[in-house]
């Protein structure tokens, strides 16, 4: 079925079941969340514990939701099919289709207050550190957060180069370490463990907010930084924000609720689609795999 189809007939199946006609999905007995890294796993179990209970009650099967301590977990989960959804980052979509094409589809993605839907790395480094830009890095250490991360590290590994900064460790950087996703980053630059990172965040709004969507804002709203205490030293050219996939194999009637369900998120429940969606929004839309071949081709360059 088309997005655009898939999409129209989710708002009519979400509206079936919140008018009370909901059943038992066929097909499934049990739905199953994978959440990427990017903060710690208690945390990020709570921020989707709504997304949870209304998928339980919406598709009337246990709904279960995993958070592995990396992104590859999470990767591996779908392309074992251990997993039915899961909001990716574009590289790590890009390695699950580079893997195998038939094991998830894109339907959905986050659209920020402005319209758009991408954002950026961010690099940034304790205000008293004494680094401005990349220029003050030579021989300080550089983080970066789970080698399947799109603005943690692919588009960084691309971009920073091109500016002449070799990312190999030793070479201008005096270490290049990853922390193990965007929150042990953030901590570890704030806490003065490394010199600089690179984390993600929509660009829009205010530094001192964290802006208004990313890591930034997820790490300032629970009180792990200081977002005076820090600044910005590098951004990346834009990048597509990462889709929400389900697993292709899955019913039909699934799909259309799931669609359904999220793409009324942000109006039905502000607050989940807050937690959900790491800020403030505008809305979940559609999306499909053309929006992400460009980070595909770069995902297989880097591997080549």
């Amino acid at each position: 079925m088309k997005l655009k189809s898939l999409f129209a007939a989710a708002a009519a199946a979400t509206a079936l079941a919140t008018a009370g006609m909901a059943h038992a999905a066929e097909g499934i007995s049990e739905f199953r969340i994978g959440i990427l890294g990017g903060e710690n796993a208690s945390d990020r179990l709570r921020s989707n514990e709504c997304v949870r209970e209304k998928t339980e009650a919406l598709l009337k099967v246990p709904t279960k939701m995993f958070a592995p301590a990396d992104y590859n977990g999470v990767i591996e989960g779908l392309l074992g099919r251990n997993l039915d959804m899961a909001w990716l980052g574009a590289s790590a979509y890009a390695k699950v289709y580079l893997t195998d094409p038939d094991v998830v589809e894109p339907v959905l993605v986050k659209i920020n207050v402005d319209g758009s839907y991408g954002y950026y790395s961010i690099g940034f480094a304790r205000v008293d550190s004494g680094v401005s830009g990349l220029d003050d890095m030579k021989g300080k250490v550089f983080g970066f957060g789970d080698p399947n991360s799109t603005s943690g590290y692919l588009i960084p590994s691309i971009e920073i180069p091109k500016l002449g900064y070799s990312m190999k460790p030793g070479d201008y950087f005096g270490d290049v370490k990853f922390t193990g996703g965007h929150e042990q980053t953030i901590v570890a630059v704030f806490n003065k463990d490394i010199d600089a990172g690179v984390t993600w965040a929509d660009g829009l709004g205010e530094w001192e907010d964290g802006y208004n969507s990313g890591a930034l804002r997820k790490a300032t709203d629970a009180g792990l930084v200081d977002m005076t205490e820090i600044k910005e030293i590098w951004r990346s050219p834009i990048i597509p924000e990462g889709p929400i996939v389900l697993r292709k194999d899955l019913p039909i009637d699934v799909k259309l609720k799931m669609v359904g369900m999220l793409a009324a998120l942000t109006s039905m429940d502000p607050e989940c689609a807050y937690g959900f969606m790491a800020g403030k929004v505008k809305g979940i839309a559609p999306i499909d795999h053309s929006a992400y071949e460009t980070i595909i081709a770069a995902r297989q360059a880097k591997s080549n």
